[in-house]
């Protein structure tokens, strides 16, 4: 067979009805949760200055090696977000008088030139959450707690992990890395789960980090699994990093303790969350069963980006969480919770009838029902095949006879039961 000329760019996919209907449901379910916990919604540009997505406040030079990018007719630079958080953080800092705090959601699409796997595209679809202007460790707990109710709404158990950037940097401080050198080591721990320690090692001088520091990284690193909270408090009287983030994650934890969200939400010392932006608390969420190495949901505390945008370098209070829709979909597919759900009220086989037939359902939607019209001259069997098979609720049925009648048959399809409506064509 000859190969189709048109295909779609690697990275990106056309979503048919099925799963459509499925990341259709996800974002009503997600955005009611947003609107339950008080969240307001806003929409910004895809298309961005690339000076602003590039900013020191952006995703780091990590994520700017998959920034897609473009000049217009004016020769201007511009690029497609990567994400929805620059976007936003520009938005308050050219509106300083939004009230704060302030808790938004947006659902939008995103692009990113990067590697393609289970759930992970290069356009794909992010559907974020976040709080200006509360300092306390409460905003990242009430986002937590939202992420739980989210999901379990969903029908997907999940973990969520989190530590603090304070903490990881306080650390990699006490091991005797230098301060210029951190945020460099923290990319490269951020890959702990995918090369493992050993990986982690040998990138690690590639980058030419001291010997005796690489030594102590892994010394620490093995000890992995017995290290909680307390190792870190033992360290922290010399290091002011290390006492703020021990601090926070001391009150963090409390907070969940008391939500009773402490068997979901797990203390990982090495989570480093990859991203420049983060200056405190990060979290990454996770199926419980493992069966995506993926994370389905990842955000943290970025209290630097809006006053560095604003040009103020103010600290701005702000900590967000973002869902990945695709990874989302590829979770529910994955359990087997998919089913043909139709979301029409009814389905009308004409039999001979089609000009009172498109009557019928005209009056009907009127009254606010979905309804769609048998058009292809289909025999009744095979529509109430099709009817069945996409799992349609009920199917209206009319021939010359209801015609002659003034009735129309409606079948439900669930239970079978059939009852005639008068009706005046």
């Amino acid at each position: 067979m000859k190969k189709m000329a048109y295909q779609n760019v690697k990275g990106t996919q056309d979503y048919l009805p099925q799963d459509e209907a499925i990341r259709n449901q996800v974002k009503r379910t997600l955005e009611d949760v947003f609107l339950l916990y008080g969240c307001q919604s806003i929409e910004t540009p895809i298309l961005n200055y690339t000076e602003l997505l590039a900013s020191k406040y952006g995703g780091g030079a990590e994520i700017l090696k998959e920034m897609y990018t473009l000049t217009d007719q004016g020769k201007r630079e511009l690029a497609l977000r990567y994400d929805l958080t620059i976007p936003f953080a520009k938005v308050v800092a050219m509106n300083p008088g939004i009230r704060k705090p302030f808790k938004r959601y947006e659902i939008g699409k995103v692009f990113r030139d990067g590697p393609i796997k289970a759930g992970r595209f290069r356009e794909f679809t992010q559907c974020d959450v976040d709080v200006v202007g509360v300092e306390s460790q409460a905003a990242e707990a009430e986002l937590m707690m939202m992420a739980i109710e989210a999901f379990q709404k969903l029908g997907l158990d999940v973990r969520i992990q989190y530590n603090n950037r304070k903490l990881l940097a306080g650390m990699l401080e006490v091991l005797g890395v230098p301060k210029s050198e951190i945020a460099d080591v923290t990319l490269t721990l951020d890959k702990l789960e995918k090369i493992s320690i050993e990986g982690v090692s040998q990138e690690l001088e590639r980058k030419q980090v001291a010997v005796e520091t690489i030594n102590a990284i892994r010394s620490w690193l093995n000890e992995r699994e017995t290290i909680d909270l307390n190792f870190f408090k033992d360290l922290a009287t010399d290091n002011i990093l290390l006492q703020e983030g021990v601090k926070e994650l001391s009150e963090l934890k409390g907070l969940l303790k008391y939500l009773q969200l402490e068997d979901v939400c797990i203390f990982n010392p090495f989570l480093a969350r990859g991203l420049e932006i983060y200056t405190g608390t990060v979290y990454e969420i996770f199926l419980a069963d493992g069966e995506l190495k993926s994370s389905i949901g990842s955000g943290g505390r970025y209290d630097n980006a809006i006053g560095g945008l604003a040009g103020t370098n103010d600290k701005v209070s702000t900590v967000g969480i973002s869902f990945g829709l695709d990874v989302i979909l590829t979770a529910i597919k994955g359990r087997n919770q998919t089913k043909n759900v139709s979301n029409l009220d009814y389905y009308i086989i004409p039999i001979g009838v089609e000009k009172e037939a498109l009557g019928v359902a005209k009056e009907y939607r009127q009254k606010g029902y979905k309804v769609e019209v048998e058009l292809s001259g289909k025999k009744i069997s095979k529509a109430l095949d099709r009817a069945n098979k996409e799992g349609l609720q009920a199917v209206i049925i009319i021939g010359e006879n209801e015609v002659n009648a003034n009735i129309i048959k409606i079948k439900d399809l669930k239970t079978g039961e059939e009852a005639s409506l008068p009706f005046m064509f």
